[in-house]
């Protein structure tokens, strides 16, 4: 079985005007100090990591992986959350959403949406370049307004809302396919891919399409009241890339999942530092492993009440101690009795001549 690798880091979280996290050498040091192994890299944060850049040239993305490598670090994956988001805005949330976007393209829904799929594309041809296997992202939503059945859906509603994501990713899988690289979405509130059901409402529209793969991210199952377990067993074969952030929901007699437009700090379900929340990250490891995931487990450090610099010190450690390095033998081979089918066949009494 594969190795899971790890641990890295998505540094989104993290980058600020402040030294050492307002330039991707210093804070490729910082990170490195604190025992992490890989970065996840954004791709809105010009401090950090230029995309159109190294969408134009290949010299920069050789210094970039130069950058990290003296650090000690490898790149796991590009991130493009934002703009993935902007790929499909249903218009309640356009003047919200607008704020992902450059100036250039805000209060322009069309504009907007070619900008995104362009940065897509782009990310697709700089991860190649810099040797990844795997891209982070969102789908973006046309029909959360519409998440909870009332008003009573129109008929055909959500079928019309999928034909239209689909059509709007498909030629962005299509680019991914070109470069060999796979398209993970991570499963989330606020985005039309937010469970198992709607990912595979996805896969029909986009014909089961290779490079549609997950980002698994046990915490917005947990906020769900989802078994995060069970998705393994029926998605591992589409988990491509993992967040490894935890959460917790404390049911409550006045709030549900839907939070009652409470802060952080006061819904039922909200994301923790990793080790302080409910999810049992040891069988998260172990299932990923039984499935020969070998691919990177990145922490994304979010948290209502501990500082990040804390949370991401400990969440090096907390990773490194649940990575499991896989047998070469089964545990009870002292016991075995070898390979001798003559011995099989009399065990089964199919050669026995009594």
């Amino acid at each position: 079985m594969s190795k899971i690798r790890g641990p890295g880091i998505f540094l989104a979280q993290f980058s600020s005007d402040e030294a050492p996290f307002n330039n991707l050498a210093d804070i490729c040091r910082w990170a490195s100090g604190l025992g992490y192994k890989a970065i996840q890299l954004p791709t809105t944060d010009r401090r950090l990591f230029d995309l159109s850049l190294a969408y134009k040239s290949a010299t920069y993305c050789d210094e970039i992986k130069g950058l990290v490598a003296d650090s000690g670090l490898a790149i796991s994956e590009l991130s493009t959350h934002l703009q993935g988001q902007l790929v499909a805005v249903h218009p309640a949330y356009s003047r919200q959403f607008d704020a992902f976007a450059p100036e250039a393209v805000r209060n322009s829904p069309q504009c907007r949406t070619a900008w995104a799929v362009e940065q897509l594309v782009m990310a697709a041809e700089v991860s190649q370049r810099l040797g990844l296997t795997a891209h982070a992202t969102f789908s973006g939503a046309l029909l959360w307004p519409s998440f909870y059945p009332w008003p009573q859906r129109p008929l055909g509603l959500v079928d019309e809302g999928f034909r239209e994501l689909g059509a709007r990713w498909l030629p962005i899988l299509d680019r991914f396919e070109d470069t060999g690289v796979d398209v993970c979405f991570e499963l989330h509130p606020g985005e039309d891919l937010h469970d198992g059901v709607t990912f595979e409402r996805f896969l029909q529209v986009v014909g089961n399409h290779p490079r549609a793969n997950i980002l698994y991210d046990p915490s917005h199952f947990v906020l769900q009241q989802m078994n995060y377990l069970e998705f393994i067993d029926i998605y591992h074969e589409r988990i491509r890339a993992f967040h490894v952030k935890d959460a917790e929901y404390r049911q409550s007699g006045r709030s549900g999942v839907y939070g009652g437009y409470q802060t952080w700090r006061e819904r039922p379900g909200r994301f923790r530092s990793l080790g302080d929340g409910q999810i049992d990250f040891s069988q998260i490891f172990t299932k990923l492993t039984q499935y020969g995931y070998d691919g990177w487990a990145v922490l994304e450090w979010e948290c209502c009440f501990k500082h990040p610099q804390d949370g991401a010190r400990e969440g090096a450690e907390f990773i490194a101690r649940h990575l499991i390095r896989t047998s070469d033998r089964e545990f009870d081979d002292f016991a075995s009795s070898g390979d001798d089918r003559g011995l099989n066949r009399e065990i089964l009494g199919l050669d026995f001549a009594g």
